[in-house]
């Protein structure tokens, strides 16, 4: 696959502290028969050039509704919503100019949909050229841009199929090349790989961070799975009843005690087998994935450790683990060993213990 000549010169971008989304205080409210429903209460997100940036959360969390709101598909209730240092809330419902500017404005945002909603009695080259249509481009350069397109996403071969002969991961491809046609900075996946199987779904995303490398492409993704985030994600958000619980770059939420979405990337089980023991998550990553820190600590203490559960995985193309280990003894018991731990570059969290006292041994 090859990139399109319009994007040769973002090959080697990277992601860059400049915001390229931003909402603040974002609400969306649904009326219906009396009823009012608070889908998104003050969202604040910030994600910047060159990324992947994932939103997880479960069904009526506000995920569907927060990237919609991006791209003003939903006019939101309050709020601000910047791509790109636009301000596109300005831009709505204030007039024929205003609504010129919010269709070119969102020419430059990408959207993929989790049911691909391709046109069935057009051909694939058909339905990538219908943005170029609706912006006015020539035939002749539809035609050269949609077969650039399909190149980049690895179907030339399938330009004058019907989407009726496609698979479900050709019929995403189809919709990423069509939602790259106006070379947008910004591309929107609104749970793009859920209707598809775990083979397909990883090509998918693999597809996802290529495009993000290869044409600098900021890319803002929700999902429902877990493992949609450790394979593409730069950084996440956690959303919880309308409102972002957690957020960060994912490296930041590894190193964070408490944090959820950490845990929930690798999730680890196991309890003690008595009152007189101290259960630990050890997280590793970086340079300590790699030693032996667990047995180091067992003989520079001389004490027995019972490994409860672990998981290992690769996360933002960095090894990452998590240990759930047992100590002899209760917390007070095991600070020394614990602080052996943390000066060890480790991130530990300690089960079954107040705040305080967890707050008080990571100092």
């Amino acid at each position: 696959m090859h990139p399109c000549p319009a994007h040769t010169h973002a090959l080697h971008s990277t992601v860059t502290e400049t915001p390229v989304i931003t909402t603040t205080g974002l609400t969306k409210v649904y009326r219906s028969r009396g009823r009012e429903v608070t889908a998104l209460d003050g969202v604040d997100l910030h994600v910047r050039e060159g990324e992947v940036y994932g939103v997880i959360g479960q069904s009526g969390a506000g995920k569907s509704s927060l990237i919609r709101c991006v791209n003003l598909l939903e006019r939101p209730t309050a709020g601000t919503v910047t791509v790109a240092g636009q301000d596109l809330t300005a831009l709505a419902g204030r007039g024929p100019r205003a609504g010129k500017e919010l269709r070119q404005a969102r020419s430059r945002i990408g959207m993929v949909f989790q049911h691909f909603n391709l046109l069935s009695t057009r051909t694939v080259q058909d339905n990538v050229e219908l943005p170029l249509e609706i912006l006015g481009k020539s035939g002749k350069e539809r035609s050269r841009k949609a077969l650039e397109l399909l190149d980049l996403v690895g179907l030339t071969d399938k330009a004058k199929s019907y989407p009726a002969q496609l698979s479900g991961g050709q019929k995403q491809r189809v919709g990423i090349a069509r939602a790259l046609a106006g070379d947008p900075k910004v591309l929107l996946s609104d749970e793009a790989t859920s209707a598809l199987d775990p083979e397909t779904t990883r090509s998918i995303l693999h597809l996802l961070r290529d495009l993000n490398r290869q044409l600098g492409l900021t890319v803002l993704l929700i999902t429902h799975e877990m493992d949609v985030v450790k394979t593409v994600c730069d950084s996440a958000a956690l959303m919880e009843n309308g409102r972002i619980v957690e957020s960060g770059t994912v490296t930041e939420l590894l190193a964070t005690p408490g944090s959820e979405l950490a845990a929930a990337l690798f999730p680890v089980s196991g309890e003690a087998s008595g009152d007189d023991r101290t259960v630990l998550d050890v997280t590793f990553h970086g340079d300590a994935a790699t030693r032996p820190v667990i047995s180091q600590l067992s003989r520079t203490y001389n004490i027995d450790i019972s490994i409860l559960g672990a998981a290992m995985d690769t996360v933002a193309g960095r090894q990452v683990g998590r240990m759930r280990i047992e100590l002899p003894g209760r917390y007070e018991d095991n600070v020394v060993p614990i602080g052996f731990l943390r000066e060890q570059g480790l991130q530990i969290d300690i089960q079954g213990h107040a705040p305080a006292l967890v707050k008080e041994g990571a100092k």
